[in-house]
């Protein structure tokens, strides 16, 4: 079948999604009819965090409307889908299994296949939305960076489905990092977007926090020593400046990430380089790994994720499906009505 509709249900934290897309595996051309996503952040926001139990009881009570309006938006019914794609994991375990067995009940009442999708496979293909159709066989080796609120990766993609972990975060990821230096500058959650707005009031080169693991010779990285070095700053410098602070910690993450990215795109001769992840909306990260690419990888190309598919989002799974169907993997109903929730939400990213 060289066209395919897939409906993709999101659910791994506090995010409800749903997509369509319609592709055609043939020509590996899809387009996005649909991406529709509920926030839980006002929610969350009493609390500084995403409660876990709580994240669920809502996904139960949107995750039937939020599928209604993306078929609707798409202009199709769930006769006209051909597969069912849903986020498997990594994340919150209660989360997962409320998309799970929506997509599990979806699949046995139409008798379609589903296809389960990693959740940092859809952040590493997110930035391929728009521009899947460009990626030849010359594209390859590529590189992505994932940069998230719990996961920091350096992948490398030797073909879309063939990857290889470079190296990870080691405790805390970038975006953990950025939330929980926004807590203890008394910021709104969630972090990132809070300490990037008030950076831009602030000076970069204002304090000398560490750049952890920037010396190392492998590619994992640690940010909860600059967590630390943050407060105790705070602590002995109660009246510093806070944009100073943040601009100095962004720049801090910054120099990290974009190191280890050039280093490994040098390293394995990458001509692609692939941003995805919540943090990839911080408009400096995007900026400086531009400059960064076209300075020390030339004649790569950097593909960045639009707006819409940079936090967790139902459309990325939706990508990710497309080219696991292109690729012949996809899984018959029955198959998966035998396995269990734990089955289904292992990471498949290796």
């Amino acid at each position: 079948m060289p066209k395919i509709s897939i409906l993709a249900i999101e659910s791994s934290a506090d995010e409800t999604g749903a997509a369509v897309l319609q592709g055609d595996i043939k020509l590996k051309k899809f387009q996005l009819l649909s991406n529709v996503i509920y926030s839980q952040i006002k929610i969350h926001q009493k609390t500084g965090g995403i409660v876990p139990e709580v994240a669920a009881r809502n996904h139960i009570l949107k995750i039937l409307p939020i599928i209604e309006v993306a078929l609707q938006n798409a202009k199709l019914n769930l006769r006209k889908i051909d597969a069912i794609a849903v986020t498997a994991g990594p994340g919150l375990i209660t989360s997962l299994m409320i998309g799970v067995d929506t997509a599990k009940a979806l699949s046995f009442a139409l008798r379609k296949p589903i296809i389960p999708v990693n959740h940092m496979e859809g952040h590493l293909l997110s930035a391929l939305g728009p521009t899947s159709y460009e990626l030849r066989a010359t594209s390859f080796p590529a590189l992505g960076l994932v940069v998230s609120g719990g996961h920091t990766m350096l992948v490398l993609v030797k073909k879309i489905g063939k990857y290889k972990l470079l190296g990870e975060t080691l405790d805390d990821a970038a975006g953990e990092c950025f939330d929980k230096v926004a807590k203890i500058m008394n910021l709104p959650y969630p972090g990132g977007p809070a300490i990037s707005t008030l950076a831009k009031k602030g000076d970069p080169k204002a304090i000398d926090f560490p750049r952890p693991l920037l010396g190392s010779k492998d590619y994992n990285f640690s940010f909860s020593g600059l967590k630390t070095a943050v407060l105790y700053f705070l602590r002995d410098h109660p009246k510093a400046d806070k944009a100073d602070v943040a601009a100095s910690v962004q720049q801090a993450i910054m120099d990290v990430l974009i190191s280890k990215t050039m280093r490994a795109g040098r390293q394995y001769k990458v001509k692609t380089v692939l941003l995805g992840g919540g943090v990839s909306a911080n408009a400096m990260l995007r900026a400086e790994l531009d400059r960064a690419v076209k300075k020390n990888l030339k004649g790569s190309r950097l593909y960045i994720p639009e707006a819409s598919l940079t936090t967790d989002n139902a459309g990325m799974i939706a990508i990710a499906a497309f080219f696991q169907a292109a690729a012949g993997r996809r899984t018959t109903y029955d198959k998966v009505m035998a396995k269990s929730h734990w089955e289904l939400t292992k990471t498949v990213v290796k």
